[in-house]
Formats: C-alpha cells, structure tokens, sequence
C-alpha cells in the first residue's frame, strides 16, 4: 500500500466522521497505514452544487445545459425545457433506477422460487407453508384441500403479473386499503406491471416526450408503487417463504463479531440465496475440518449491509456494520473473504482488500467489479460457489501476514419483528391483531408511528443523524419501525433492547415494558419496506384511525439516504400517504413549482408529502408535527380515551336502535 503524501489532502478528524466507535478506530489505523476510504474521498470531493440542486441537464447532445440554482427560472434550456421540466426529469430517473434494482431483485427470488415449486431446484425449499397460504389468500387463490405445490405454482404465477403485466393492476394492489386504492385510481396511478411503469418513465424523461413537472410526478408514482407494492413486496413475501417468516432472536452486531481464531467471511449485499447458500458451507463437515487443520477453531460467518440485516432477523447471524463500515471493516486485517452479490457495493472495496491480502469476491452476473475475482453464483449449483469462497477464505487465514486489528465492541439487541410477529405479539396466538396497537394509539400512549429507515452517508457523520432522530421519536411517545442501515446504527445504540423502553415517553415505556418489547423495531432490509407498508394497511383496516393511510398518525424518515434506492422508497411512501422527511440534501430547488407539488401538492391531492431537513432535532419536531396533525383531524386530540368499536358492537348498536 502506498502512502499518502503528507500535507496532500485535508486532515481527517476522526470524531465528526462517525459516532460508531468501531469505525473511527478503524478509520485511524487507515489513516496510519495509508489506506484510503469513502469518508476520505468525500472530504476531498466537493459534491457538485448544480447537480445536487438538479439544475443540470444531460439528456441530450444539445448539451448539457447548466441552470442557475439562484435564478432557477431565469433561462432554460437548449431544447426550451424548464427548471421544473429539468428536475422533474432527474428525479424520474432516480426513481427508476431504484425501481429497477428492487424489481429486478424481486424477480430474482420469484425466478428462484418457481424453480423450487417445479421441484427442480432441491438445494432450496420452502420453509414457511404457512405464509405460502397467506400470501396465497392475500391475492385471490383458493388454498382450501390443495397441495403445497399447486398453491406454490398459483402463485407464481399470479405474482409474475407484477413484472410482466402491461394491463390491469398489480396483484399485492388487493392489499392497499380501498379509500387509498380510489385515490390512486382517481389519478391514474395505479401499477400495472413494473417493467411497463420503468420502461414507460425512462421514455418520458428522454428528450422531447413529457414536459409538464405533473404529469411526470404521475409516472414517478406509479413507477415507485410499482416498487413498494410490487417488486419489493414480492421480494420480502417470497423469501420468507422460502427462507422462513423472522421472528424476534436474540442478536450481536458490530465490528466485535470478528473472531481473531477463527476463517472470518462477510456476505454483503441485497439477495439472501447466497447468504442462505453460504450458510450451508460454512457448517459443512469437511470444510469445518479444513479450518481446524489451518489452524482455527473454526469458521465464523457475519453479514453486512441488507442481506447481512435480512440474515441477521431471520436466523441470528452476528452483523458487522452497514454500509459506511464495509471499507473500515477490512482494515482489521481479520476478514479473510468477503463476497459480494448486489447493490450498495463500493468500488473501492477492491483497493482496501488489496491493502490487506484480503479475497474480495463478487458472485453475480449483474454485478462485476474491476480488480475483483470473479466466482459465479448459480441457484442450481449454489454450494459450487459458496463452498470455494471457504475454501479460498481458510487459505488466507492460514497464510496471515498482517497484524490482526479487532475493536472489541458488540451490542446485542432484539431484531426480526415482521408484521406477522408484530400481529401475533399484540393480540396473541388466537387472535393476532393490531387492535392494541391501534387502541394505544387512540388513547395517546402511543403517540404515532414512524418508520425511520435508509443508507448511512459520508456528507453526515455515520449514524448521528439516525441515533438523535429515534431518540426524540421514542422521547416524544413515537413507536418507531426500521429497515436496512438505518436498523443497525440503532443497533450499536443500545436502542434494540427492551431495557432500552427507559429513554421512552411514558406512554411508549408502558407498552414497551408491558410487552416486553423495544422501543425501536427491525423488520429486516431495505425490500423490506414493504412490512412497513403492510403494517400501514392493517392499522388502517383495523378500524379507528381513518381509512387510508394518509389518516393515519405515521411519518417516514431517511435520515441519511444516498442511493437512488432511496428515492423511490421515499417516492412509493409518500404516493401511498405517508408523510417522508429525507436528511443530508435534496435534489430540488426550494420555492420552484416542482419543489411545490412535491412538498405541498401531493398532500392536498390525498397523498403524503415530502419534507427535507439535515438536522435530526428539526426533523423529529416535523414528523411529531404532522403526526399531531393526523391526531387532530382524527379527534385523537380531546384529551378522553375512544374505543374500537367492531361489526358486532356495530350490529347491537343497530338492534338497540
């Protein structure tokens, strides 16, 4: 590795990089050995003001054009478009690039499961038949006498529509609550197959199709539900069946799960088969002994990242940090391999494996990285792969050279609350509802609910906007729900545990303590938003709290988003009602008619909206606004409890009428 010449770049102070202490150590043994991260590259690389504020244009040979963020409107482009034209076509573009990454992601397990079904694929099965015939019955297929492997087939078929269909409405649409679902329907939003909703919104941003900021904001919506309600729902539904519906388990996360006597080997990335695949091969018989004769004990197999959070709820499997540790991680010198399938994957994970002899592998087709070796992944033939990532990660323990660096830092927290397990936590086995829930939220214990979800970002220092956020949340009788990154720098908090109910409201604390339940939720990775939305609709079809998700007393947070991912998850919440704050910057112009229609607009059509701020205070007094505002226009506000009232109090109420 080559030293940085000195005085060459600007000092890093540690300390407002990152507030996981891990990372930092990590990040100054880095510095000291002269290797470079992203947290480098940020402070060294101003970001682009004209391309965060959107007013640039490139969509054509006629350019690109360049527009003044401070006189947004006083020119336009080559071609005539506008500012609003201009952003309105960038953010399209985002919307479906993250679109395609999760439906492409879905289609992937769908692939996989239809396999499974035909009975040609026996390395997998499926582990939950109980949410086979859940997910079945959501979408209209009779389960009642049929087999296992006729419901499996119904299904796929019934969920390829997602993706395929050019008419008509998605499957998981049946879920939507109705009011929402006329909303989105008054509009013309509702998806008809995600690859005719992608396909159709890149074609509108080309130049010279649509040029009214509205009307592509329509497309988006329906591209980013496409998302939400389609290929990511698929995703999640069809890896719990597959893989098995995650329950609360007990479970470590940090840099502390590396194990200095032991074959160290990160899996990284988005699509669990891999993981579940890598499972396999690492409790293999013969490759256990093959480490034991290299000189460990044995073979010690973390994750990172969403497949790393997917991983981490469903079996327990020890998470070493999200997405701005992956490079700090390496710099111990402990990782003997780290493979690699999709999404959030930096390039420069190369340079910093090379620093330290580590194997950095990418395994999927989709996803190649120069400098990277290359050994394919194939669902058929799974342990072919895996089992050769043991084999190449027990050398390289064997042939140590650098001094093994580990910061000896774990927390254990609580992690795998799927919307069944939530169900079944608040009403009990007999009758799982989320009546509680919603009772809690009537009588004011709970005050509402936020989903606090997304990335972590080297413009902000790691994990502090997410951390401060949640704190105020919960502080402020607010049940907070999480997904992806953002669910592991709670987790190195504390906040996952249920002693951690102390820094709750006293409403929040009394539920918390009654349950026994944390204040703060993981539902797995970023697909698994999707648990999130599902959650929204049985608030909402429970009773007393409106009837769409736009009544419901709820807020969406990215504290710290960087990926076009984020966009479109921001995008599929806000089109199905839910108030969405991102942090770090915004790729809009403020006072311009599009920033208008997304900030204020949507709202008074019967959507969510959008709300930006970098600070995670103003932030959690935004969220906590809005949900106070939700309470009002429910009566929630009066200061008396209410009570659910059912079909059967309905019908006696009726009688004695």
């Amino acid at each position: 590795m080559d030293k940085e010449e000195s005085g060459s770049k600007k000092p890093v102070n540690i300390k407002d990089l990152t507030i996981c202490e891990a990372t930092a150590r990590m990040l100054e043994k880095a510095r000291k050995d002269g290797v470079e991260t992203a947290f480098d590259r940020a402070l060294n690389m101003k970001a682009c003001p004209i391309g965060a504020d959107s007013a640039c244009c490139k969509h054509c040979a006629m350019g690109p054009c360049r527009l003044n963020s401070r006189d947004p409107y006083g020119k336009v482009g080559v071609c005539g478009a506008t500012i609003d034209t201009i952003m309105a076509r960038n953010f399209a573009r985002m919307v479906a690039a993250g679109a395609a990454c999760h439906n492409d992601h879905g289609m992937a397990m769908l692939a996989l499961f239809r396999e499974v079904a035909n009975g040609n694929n026996e390395d997998y099965k499926i582990k939950d038949p109980h949410k086979l015939e859940d997910v079945a019955r959501s979408v209209g297929i009779e389960v009642e006498g049929r087999s296992i492997k006729e419901i499996a087939l119904d299904l796929y078929k019934e969920l390829e529509r997602t993706y395929t269909q050019v008419e008509g409405e998605i499957p998981f649409a049946k879920r939507v609550p109705e009011k929402t679902l006329e909303t989105w329907r008054k509009h013309g939003i509702v998806p008809r197959g995600a690859m005719r909703e992608i396909m159709e919104l890149m074609n509108r941003t080309h130049m010279g199709v649509d040029q009214h900021y509205e009307n592509l904001t329509k497309q988006c919506s329906r591209t980013a539900l496409a998302d939400g309600w389609g290929g990511s729902m698929v995703a999640t539904e069809i890896c719990d069946i597959l893989f098995g519906t995650p329950t609360p388990v007990s479970a470590e996360v940090n840099m502390g799960v590396l194990k200095e006597s032991e074959v160290n080997i990160i899996i990284h990335g988005h699509e669990p088969n891999l993981f579940e695949s890598m499972l396999v091969s690492v409790n293999e018989p013969s490759l256990v002994k093959a480490a034991k004769e290299a000189g460990a004990k044995g073979i010690n197999l973390v994750g990172m990242c969403c497949s790393g959070a997917e991983m981490l709820s469903r079996h327990g499997i020890p998470h070493a940090g999200n997405f701005m540790s992956t490079e700090a991680i390496l710099v111990t010198g402990a990782v003997d391999a780290m493979a690699v399938d999709i999404q959030c994957i930096k390039q420069g994970l190369v340079k910093v494996a090379e620093c330290y002899n580590t194997y950095l592998f990418t395994t999927n087709p989709r996803c190649h990285i120069e400098g990277a070796p290359h050994i394919e992944f194939n669902e058929h033939d799974p342990r072919a792969c895996t089992d050769e990532i043991v084999i190449k990660a027990i050398t390289r323990f064997k042939n140590r050279k650098a001094p093994i660096d580990i910061p000896n830092i774990k927390n254990i927290g609580i992690h795998g609350f799927s919307h069944e397990y939530i169900n079944y936590m608040l009403g009990g086995t007999f009758r799982g509802s989320y009546t509680p829930l919603n009772d809690n939220i009537i009588n004011g214990r709970i005050r509402g609910v936020a989903g606090v979800v997304g990335c972590t970002n080297p413009r902000v220092r790691q994990d502090w906007v997410h951390v401060e956020l949640v704190k105020e949340l919960i502080k402020n009788d607010v049940l907070v729900l999480q997904t992806g990154c953002s669910q592991i720098a709670l987790a190195k908090a504390g906040l996952y545990t249920p002693e951690a109910a102390c820094l709750a409201g006293p409403g929040l604390r009394e539920v918390c303590e009654t349950v026994g339940m944390p204040p703060v939720l993981g539902m797995g990775s970023c697909v698994d938003n999707s648990r999130i939305l599902v959650a929204a609709s049985q608030m909402v079809k429970e009773g007393g709290l409106g009837n769409s998700i736009a009544d419901l007393p709820v807020a969406g947070a990215a504290p710290e988003w960087m990926s076009e991912k984020a966009i479109c998850i921001g995008q599929y919440f806000v089109a199905s009602g839910v108030y969405t704050v991102f942090g770090v910057t915004f790729p809009i112009i403020e006072g311009t008619k599009f920033h208008k229609l997304l900030f204020e607009g949507l709202e008074q059509q019967g959507f969510g909206k959008w709300g930006f701020t970098p600070d995670p205070y103003e932030m959690a007094k935004m969220m906590i606004a809005h949900i106070d505002k939700k309470r009002s226009a429910l009566g929630l506000d009066k200061g008396k409890e209410r009570v659910l009232v059912d079909m059967a109090a309905r019908r006696e109420m009726s009688a004695a009428a």
